[in-house]
C-alpha cells in the first residue's frame, strides 16, 4: 500500500441475531519506521489523547536514568510501568515489593484507589470486608515506576503528579513529545485517570511513536521494555485481557497496549510498523475488535473470525465484527 493511501474508518458491527445493534467508527494510522503514514481509515492525522496506550513511552526515563539498573528491575516491574494491570493478588503483590525496595508503600502513591478490575479478585475482596488501596489501581505499576525515577535522581515525591515537576517537565513529557514528534510547549494538558498529565497527539504521531519502540536498537530503552511486556504479558494487563491475550498469541510479532476511550497502539518490531487507532465514541468493544482485526490483516495474529456474543446461558445471540 502506497504512503498517500487512505480508507475510509474501520466500521465494528455489533449484531443480534440477524439485526445490527450497534456501529462504531475507527479512525486507524499505520506508520513505518522512517515515519511515513502506510496505512490510513477515517482521519489519521487527528487529535486524541493516548492515555494508557502510551506507558511505554512514560516508561522510557525509567530506563535511561539508570534508576531500572539502580534499583535492579526485571522484566515483571518493567512491564507493570507500562501497564494498566488489572489488581489481581499477583499484580498487587508485585507492585507492593517494589515500593518496598523503595522504602515506600502504598500511601506514596497519588494514583488513588479502586476495586480490583478483575471481577474475581474485586469479588473476593468485597466478600473478605477488605478495602483496596492505591496498589490495586491499574496504573500503579507506573506510578512506582515514576517514583523509582525520583529516588534515582533524588527529586522530591511530594507534588509528582504536576506536569510542571521535575519528573514531567524534564523527562516524561519530553520523551512523549519527542516519541510522537510533537511540541507540546503550548498546551495545557489534562488530567488522567491516574491524576498525571495527559497531553493531546496526532495519532499518527502517536503510532509513529510505537514504530519507534518497536524499531528501536536491540539494547536500547524502548528495546528492553517491550521485552519485558513479550516477557510477561499477565503483568501488562491480566489473566483474560485483550493486551495480554494479544501478545500471548503473536509470539513475539506484536506488542499492543490499550488506553481508554477506544485508544489501542501496537508495536510490529519485525516490519517496523508502528499502529495506533482511536474509535469515534470512545467504545472499548469497539478497539478490542479493530485491534485484532488489524494485526490478523498484517499477519501477527491467526484470523479466528468475528467475536461470538453469548448470553448468560451461553447461547450465541450476536457477533463483533469488522466490516
Amino acid at each position: 500500500m502506497s504512503p498517500a493511501s487512505h480508507l475510509p474508518p474501520l466500521v465494528v458491527e455489533v449484531t443480534r441475531g440477524d439485526r445490527l445493534e450497534s456501529r462504531h467508527e475507527v479512525d486507524v494510522a499505520i506508520v513505518d519506521a522512517d515515519g511515513r503514514l502506510v496505512r490510513a481509515h477515517g482521519d489519521a492525522h487527528r487529535d486524541v489523547m493516548p492515555r494508557s496506550a502510551c506507558k511505554p513511552v512514560q516508561a522510557l526515563p525509567l530506563v535511561t536514568t539508570g534508576a531500572a539498573d539502580a534499583f535492579s528491575l526485571g522484566n515483571v516491574e518493567l512491564a507493570l510501568a507500562c501497564a494498566s494491570h488489572d489488581g489481581e493478588p499477583g499484580h498487587v503483590s508485585a507492585v507492593r515489593a517494589w515500593l518496598g525496595r523503595l522504602g515506600l508503600d502504598a500511601d506514596a502513591l497519588a494514583c488513588g484507589s479502586h476495586l480490583p478490575m478483575h471481577e474475581g479478585s474485586a469479588a473476593d475482596m468485597v466478600a473478605a470486608g477488605d478495602t483496596p488501596d492505591q496498589t490495586h489501581n491499574n496504573c500503579s505499576g507506573k506510578h512506582v515506576g515514576f517514583l523509582t525515577v525520583l529516588r534515582h535522581l533524588d527529586l522530591p515525591l511530594d507534588g509528582y503528579l504536576d506536569p510542571s515537576h521535575p519528573l514531567h517537565a524534564d523527562h516524561v513529557t519530553p520523551a512523549l513529545a519527542e516519541a510522537c514528534g510533537v511540541d507540546l510547549d503550548s498546551q495545557v494538558p489534562g488530567i488522567d485517570g491516574c491524576g498525571i498529565p495527559v497531553w493531546s497527539v496526532p495519532l499518527d504521531g502517536l503510532a509513529g511513536a510505537w514504530a519507534g519502540l518497536g524499531s528501536a536498537a536491540a539494547n536500547a530503552p524502548a528495546t528492553r521494555l517491550l521485552d519485558a511486556m513479550r516477557a510477561e504479558p499477565f503483568h501488562v494487563a491480566g489473566s483474560d485481557r485483550t493486551c495480554t491475550r494479544i501478545i500471548r498469541a503473536a509470539s513475539g510479532s506484536a506488542v499492543v497496549k490499550t488506553g481508554a476511550e477506544g485508544v489501542f497502539c501496537a508495536a510490529l518490531p519485525a516490519s517496523g510498523l508502528g499502529l495506533g487507532l482511536k474509535v469515534r465514541d470512545g467504545a472499548r468493544r469497539a478497539a478490542d475488535a479493530a485491534v485484532l482485526h488489524l494485526l490478523t490483516d498484517l499477519g501477527c495474529l491467526p484470523d479466528d473470525g468475528p467475536e461470538l456474543l453469548r448470553n448468560r446461558a451461553g447461547t450465541i445471540v450476536g457477533q463483533v465484527r469488522v466490516t
